[in-house]
């Protein structure tokens, strides 16, 4: 397989993003690095001039851009989904830093991953960060940490094509069949419920208890296979219940 063909399985994901020309700088900042997968979750302004004039000549990425009305949307399928975040988590995912979490990704070999970029004023939610595996930040000024949002997917992409060279990227195929983003969310659902029926949770007061679950599951990149069993033994349980 071409090396390069690997990024075509990278998107580059978008949330709430409020200014259009961050989107077409976007486009232009993926397309010098060979990314071309564009996913824009409840943009404020789309299509918009501002947007084209932005891309320059990469009006083609914006013409295939899919936009989406939720981020599981977005996400769905994806086998691995990174929150490219700056700000201290309570409960913080595995982190890695840009050149680290380029690696990462592209470990998973011809298979879809995400990088999730949130609002230009303040970055992505809780919410959102929780459906990722893991946080990738972009070493910066600690006095002055804040980065444009096309300019941090210009960092990601570039680390991200850099990495197509190096020979120490350990590929995902010898760990089986990877559980997707969809196989982790059923698998929450089916949790959380159970939790609910079995008033192990309230759902009135859930406190940090469902946030610290998709953290513990997220740090064993279950496989398809594995989520199987799990949720086996769930609704075994639920028919006992």
């Amino acid at each position: 397989m071409n090396a390069f063909s690997r990024l075509e399985q990278i998107r580059i994901v978008l949330s709430h993003t409020s200014h259009p020309g961050n989107i077409g700088a976007t486009a232009r900042a993926m397309k010098t690095m060979g990314l071309g997968a564009l996913y824009l979750v409840n943009p404020k302004h789309f299509p918009d001039p501002e947007a084209d004039a932005r891309a320059s000549h990469a009006s083609d990425i914006l013409a295939r851009a899919e936009v989406c009305t939720s981020i599981d949307a977005a996400l769905q399928h994806a086998v691995l989904v990174a929150a490219i975040t700056a700000r201290p988590r309570e409960l913080s995912l595995e982190a890695f830093d840009a050149r680290q979490g380029a690696k990462e990704l592209l470990s998973y070999v011809n298979q879809p991953v995400a990088l999730l970029f949130g609002r230009e004023n303040s970055g992505l939610t809780t919410e959102e960060v929780s459906k990722c595996q893991i946080v990738i930040h972009i070493p910066a000024n600690p006095e002055y940490p804040s980065l444009n949002l096309a300019s941090a997917v210009q960092v990601m992409a570039y680390e991200l094509r850099m990495a197509l060279f190096r020979d120490d990227i350990e590929e995902s195929i010898v760990r089986g069949i990877p559980a997707d983003f969809n196989d982790l969310e059923s698998l929450y659902a089916h949790l959380q419920q159970l939790m609910i029926t079995s008033d192990f949770l309230d759902p009135d007061k859930p406190k940090l208890l469902m946030q610290r679950i998709r953290r513990l599951f997220a740090r064993a990149r279950l496989e398809k296979e594995e989520i199987q069993i799990l949720r086996g033994i769930l609704t075994a349980l639920g028919k006992r219940w």
